[in-house]
């Protein structure tokens, strides 16, 4: 196996654990099968990651960051929160559910193996609540940026898209049919829109 500068290994581990995940599953995927992934040895990965259940939070950590990358770099917040909502989950839904159904697959994977598992709820949890800060986030930049107001909090705002927005993901993920997606997901932000407006 090749060296690996210690800058680049965490990174690499965690590309690699979203490989396999995507590929074979949370609950099947071991620290050796992503060690193996990522071309290192398993004690390579254990240095880095001691536990699972460390890796699955960087695993998280990372999907929400790209995430937050996505509708960052989708929105201009001077055209306020409405131009916000439409165009960054248009966006979303382009980038990272139409075409990565193994993505959707794993994020809820994650969840799940985190509510199962003794000890582990916390990081389930913790993942919603990264979710949700992400979106009231940039909920929140747009709105001010553009001097406007919103008819309900920036956090209650966001929970809702999450859970509007999850449920639409898993329907696709359970019949991909983009056609009737995307009219659904029109519908979804004009209901997110219309939440905003006083």
């Amino acid at each position: 196996m090749a060296y690996i500068e210690a800058a680049l290994r965490r990174p690499l581990l965690i590309a690699a654990a979203r490989s396999a995940f995507a590929q074979e599953g949370v609950a099947n995927t071991s620290l050796r099968a992503v060690a193996t992934e990522a071309g290192v040895s398993l004690g390579t990965l254990q240095h880095v990651f001691p536990t699972k259940e460390l890796l699955l939070r960087a695993v998280i950590e990372d999907v929400v960051d790209e995430i937050a990358r996505v509708l960052e770099s989708s929105v201009d917040p001077e055209h306020g929160l409405e131009h916000a909502i439409r165009t960054a989950l248009t966006t979303f839904w382009q980038q990272l559910v139409e075409t990565q159904r193994g993505l959707q697959l794993m994020q809820y994977e994650l969840t799940v193996h985190a509510l199962r598992a003794a000890g582990q709820d916390e990081l389930a949890r913790w993942q919603y609540e990264r979710y949700a800060d992400t979106i009231a986030g940039w909920c929140q930049r747009a709105a001010h940026a553009a001097g406007e107001t919103c008819r309900i909090p920036f956090g209650r705002l966001a929970r809702i898209i999450l859970a509007g927005m999850d449920g639409l993901i898993l329907q696709y993920v359970c019949d991909p049919n983009p056609q009737r997606a995307r009219e659904d997901l029109d519908t979804l932000i004009e209901a997110f829109v219309g939440s905003t407006r006083d």
